[in-house]
């Protein structure tokens, strides 16, 4: 089964996705705008979600999970949570 790990920021509106990554984007940090941010409980460990496989996470999440490249800050991504900004840092 194919494995992932990742962390992501999770918030109520494409804008705010949108002003993140911005930000990210300018050399803010990941985990410093999760713990500030992120409405998702792992907020508290800078969005990090551990390692998952496929399938645990909703379609959309999961579409970006494994099919985009590692290292790079994807979204704004919609589910049925939110808006979220993902970034996964390794995938086997």
């Amino acid at each position: 089964m194919a494995r992932a790990h990742a962390l992501h920021i999770l918030v109520s509106t494409q804008a705010e996705a949108q002003d993140l990554k911005k930000q990210l984007a300018a050399g803010k940090k990941f985990g410093e705008l999760a713990r500030k941010h992120s409405l998702c409980p792992s907020a508290k460990n800078g969005g990090d979600l551990g390692e998952f496989g496929r399938g645990q996470m909703v379609p959309a999440f999961d579409k970006v999970v494994f099919g985009k490249p590692t290292l790079e800050v994807h979204g704004p991504v919609k589910t049925k949570f939110g808006w979220h900004l993902i970034k996964v840092l390794s995938r086997g």
